[in-house]
């Protein structure tokens, strides 16, 4: 988090905004979102000084106050413009469930994708998410888009010289293809208290975990999961051994760094990659 913190702030980002968006591309690395953690910092630094400047940070602020509205009158509700990439969408609900809210996060993004049938781009990767506080069991969270893959996934794979399923992605001529090559969000806080008792409200989060990851598994399945359960999963195991990044990642990092001044990333062998 130091190393990212340090390189925002050699390319002009405030203090204060790069700790967020520093926290927000670890988390995601944590949590096994490879495609919108670290790797994103060189693209990030290619925006302009003014884009830079607030990357990722209306989303934390728009559901901090969205957090603050519902605290108030049950509810809170902020639409925010002229942003830019959204990042890990779990992160933000994240802070409405340590504040014991429901929550709905919606973005929009540029085209990418056409229509049922169709060869040009038309319709954003828009990702929707949900979360909602636990009690003793997880939280849930559901973080998705509409397409069948997150267009970081494609950059992921391009990185590591890899294919990708022909049902992902068309080319330039629309057709299947297994090669890879200003934004507005809306934010929603929900007080549970509108419908029933906090403790309530997390016991019964606790009962659709046990339910859940209790049904009848399919031959072959060894253990079926809470949405999020994963991802948490995952932090916990990287947050003792460590993130694990590809070479050309790496050297994407450094090279930032250097051009700053800053340290480049100390790495050391991990056993397996997550």
């Amino acid at each position: 988090m130091v190393f990212a913190e340090h390189v925002l702030v050699g390319n002009g980002v405030p203090q204060a905004n790069a700790a967020v968006v520093a926290r927000c591309l670890v988390e995601a690395d944590l949590r096994g979102v490879d495609t919108h953690g670290i790797n994103r910092l060189p693209s990030y630094m290619a925006r302009p000084p003014f884009d830079k400047s607030r990357l990722l940070l209306f989303k934390s602020t728009g559901m901090a106050a969205a957090i603050r509205m519902a605290q108030g009158v049950g509810i809170g509700m902020v639409s925010v413009k002229h942003s830019n990439h959204f990042g890990m969408s779990a992160w933000v609900l994240q802070q409405a469930i340590d504040a014991g809210m429901v929550s709905l996060v919606f973005t929009n993004s540029s085209p990418a994708l056409p229509v049922w049938g169709g060869r040009s781009k038309l319709m954003g990767v828009s990702p929707i998410a949900c979360g909602a506080p636990a009690g003793s069991g997880r939280p849930f969270i559901v973080d998705m888009a509409p397409s069948v893959a997150a267009r970081g996934k494609m950059y992921k794979a391009l990185r590591r010289g890899e294919k990708i399923s022909k049902d992902w992605a068309l080319d330039k001529h629309g057709n299947q293809t297994d090669k890879p090559a200003d934004v507005g969000h809306f934010l929603v806080s929900i007080k549970p208290d509108l419908f029933m008792g906090i403790n309530e409200f997390k016991s019964r989060m606790d009962h659709l975990y046990a339910r859940v990851t209790g049904s009848e598994a399919m031959p072959g399945v060894e253990r079926i999961f809470f949405p999020g359960e994963i991802e948490l999963i995952t932090k916990e195991t990287r947050s003792q051994q460590g993130i694990p990044l590809v070479q050309t990642v790496v050297e994407a990092l450094n090279k930032e760094a250097q051009r700053v001044g800053a340290a480049c990333i100390a790495l050391r062998p991990v056993k397996s990659v997550i």
